[in-house]
């Protein structure tokens, strides 16, 4: 393994699929480590940093789905990509829905699982801080300020609680302050995902971040325009 090489773990319980996929993503250039439970991921997340992980649905006991919630449950911010046999959007939504950042359906070609797992490195690599070490860059509407580079979000004075999903979602609309984005700019510019047809993880991670914001005392920041998608205005928003 070289310095440069992205540490990749497999999650899947087929063992000829888990094989030829660790055999593929080696050769591509990642650092690969493949295990045929989520128990089995878990402990390897604990114990070992980890850059990427590919993830089944359908494993013995806990399932994909179910473990990648209890790691974002856990704030845990590793990019996951899902592997599924079950094609529906509804299938799609779900797995986003409890924190995938990608969803590739079986069978897949191992060249777009290399180049979808690069497009996700390179995009969490841009995550992790964009300062140039001359001052954070805040973003603020209404009575949210985020500071982007320390990742850290308010609204007046309560920090809010955000998991990486919320933080990226709450400071799109922030930093596109008084424009309406549409869902799908959102899925585009938040999840990297681009669905044929209209999705709803876009309305449940703004759910998500409403509720934290009306605990922090803040209601109707994040404005529904029907039939368009969202906004945060510029100006202060009255809170009741």
């Amino acid at each position: 393994m070289t310095a440069d090489q992205p540490r990749v773990l497999v999650v899947e319980d087929d063992e000829p699929v888990r094989l030829a996929v660790a055999e593929g993503l080696t050769a591509g250039g990642f650092d690969v480590t493949a295990v045929g439970t989520a128990e089995a991921a878990d402990a390897h997340l604990g114990r070992r940093s980890t850059d990427l992980v590919v993830l089944d649905v359908g494993l013995p006991g806990i399932s994909g789905l179910e473990l990648c919630r209890q790691l974002r449950d856990r704030d845990h911010d590793v990019p996951i990509l899902i592997l599924s046999a079950r094609d529906a959007v509804a299938d799609r939504v779900e797995g986003l829905s409890v924190g995938a950042d990608d969803y590739l359906v079986k069978p897949f070609d191992l060249a777009e699982l290399v180049a979808r797992l690069s497009a996700l490195r390179r995009r969490s690599a841009r995550s992790v801080g964009s300062g140039d070490g001359r001052g954070s860059v805040v973003l603020t509407a209404g009575p949210i300020r985020i500071d982007v580079d320390r990742r850290r979000a308010l609204a007046g004075d309560v920090v809010l609680d955000l998991t990486r999903r919320e933080f990226e979602l709450l400071t799109e609309l922030v930093r596109n302050r008084d424009l309406v984005l549409s869902r799908l700019t959102l899925l585009e510019m938040v999840w990297g995902y681009d669905f044929d047809v209209e999705t709803n993880v876009v309305d449940v991670f703004v759910g998500y971040l409403r509720r934290k914001l009306a605990a922090a005392g803040h209601t109707e920041v994040i404005r529904t325009v029907r039939g368009v998608g969202f906004v945060i205005d510029a100006a202060p928003v009255a809170s009741r």
